[in-house]
């Protein structure tokens, strides 16, 4: 019998499909380039608007330039009556995700920009879909519960503004601020599975609305999107600090894995993890609950060492750790985190649609077409022979 041949079932780990000049991950030093400058530098020092106009237009505005970009994004918050009507038709029990992505479908139907295919619509959907992701988020979260959606504030920034549209009372700046950094902290990674869907379906030419849909529906599954929900149940589910250590070790003993330790691409802490962790420990102190935070920073202590004395190597914290408290300190319902990751992460999707259909690669084919290796072997070496129904 002849030796199989290889499988090739790689998932495309460690290989390099095109160029960007978006942004880089280097997971050995432990980096974040968002188009030449450290997240590290940008987060809590620039707005999320900074950032969104930085990804879409390859640099970072001057002052008034700032100013236009955001009575731009403001200006599109709004979204038609006929997707809210459609919202309040929805089974209140539906997961969020699946709300956002069909009403990225929806959303397309009322853009003229879909049937012009250039750069110029492009970057005018993007600022569209940016403007108003956060409004549909806010929108379902009010809907769901009842509640009629708050209409968007245009003197508020962009994180400000989602949390007035979800709570219904406008956040003190503190709150704000961290949030904004939030947004700044998740606007890009490279070619995640999401960014890639997005990329994948821009490739063929297909208009904005449904490579974001595409990518929106890649962040719904629990292999991309959601750790920091599963982080925030595991504390939940833990409840107070002394039980953290029988907790980690009963979970790595039955072949468990601790939310929010480990990552795809880093080989040491996620830098993000260190911008998030302060501000959910501020966060403890503000609503007088400091235990989640408490339990979060016990937990990646003893975390890292079961791991490392049962598995002999380490791991690591990534962003989605200190995310969870940081949330739930604000008071953002657990399944809507995914949501929030998808409010700022349409940036990075938006930027990269851009990218793949006018510049960036151009020495990529214009279709991703990869291929496969067939290893069926139903009927031995030979073809498999046809039987009619009747003779079967």
């Amino acid at each position: 019998m002849e030796a199989c041949q290889p499988i090739l079932n790689t998932g495309l780990r460690g290989f390099k499909v095109a160029t960007t000049n978006i942004s880089d991950v280097d997971g050995t030093a432990g980096r974040l380039i968002y188009r030449g400058y450290l997240v590290q530098d940008l987060a809590g020092k620039v707005s999320f608007e900074e950032v969104a106009y930085l990804l879409l237009y390859e640099r970072l505005p001057q002052k008034q330039e700032l100013e236009n970009f955001k009575k731009q994004l403001a200006g599109e918050r709004g979204i038609p009556s006929e997707v809210i009507a459609a919202l309040e038709t929805r089974p209140k029990d539906a997961l969020p995700m699946d709300i956002l992505q069909a009403a990225v479908g929806m959303l397309a139907h009322h853009d003229p920009d879909t049937k012009e295919h250039s750069r110029e619509a492009a970057v005018r959907m993007a600022i569209k879909l940016i403007a108003k992701f956060p409004t549909i988020v806010a929108a379902w979260g009010r809907i769901r519960n009842n509640e009629k959606p708050v209409e968007p504030d245009l003197n508020l920034n962009h994180a400000a503004n989602f949390l007035y549209m979800l709570n219904g009372t406008i956040p003190d700046d503190e709150l704000a601020g961290f949030f904004d950094t939030c947004l700044v902290l998740h606007a890009e990674h490279s070619f995640n599975a999401s960014t890639f869907s997005a990329r994948q379906v821009a490739s063929t030419r297909a208009h904005m609305y449904s490579a974001v849909a595409a990518g929106v529906g890649s962040l719904s599954g629990e292999l991309h999107g959601g750790a920091n929900t599963r982080v925030m149940e595991m504390l939940l589910d833990i409840e107070t600090v002394d039980r953290v250590e029988a907790y980690v070790n009963n979970l790595l003993d039955t072949g468990g894995k601790i939310m929010g330790l480990g990552h795809a691409v880093y080989k040491t802490d996620d830098p993000r993890a260190h911008i998030l962790a302060p501000m959910s420990k501020k966060m403890g102190e503000r609503t007088g609950k400091p235990k989640w935070y408490e339990m979060s920073e016990v937990l990646e202590k003893k975390g890292k060492e079961a791991f490392k004395q049962r598995k002999g190597r380490d791991i690591f914290v990534n962003v989605d750790f200190y995310s969870a408290s940081l949330y739930y300190y604000m008071g953002i319902p657990t399944d809507l985190f995914t949501p929030l990751f998808a409010i700022a992460r349409i940036t990075g999707w938006t930027a990269h649609v851009i990218e793949e259909q006018f510049g960036g690669a151009a020495s990529k084919p214009v279709l991703y077409r990869p291929d496969s290796q067939y290893i069926g072997d139903y009927c031995g070496p030979e073809l498999c022979t046809f039987v009619p129904m009747e003779e079967r």
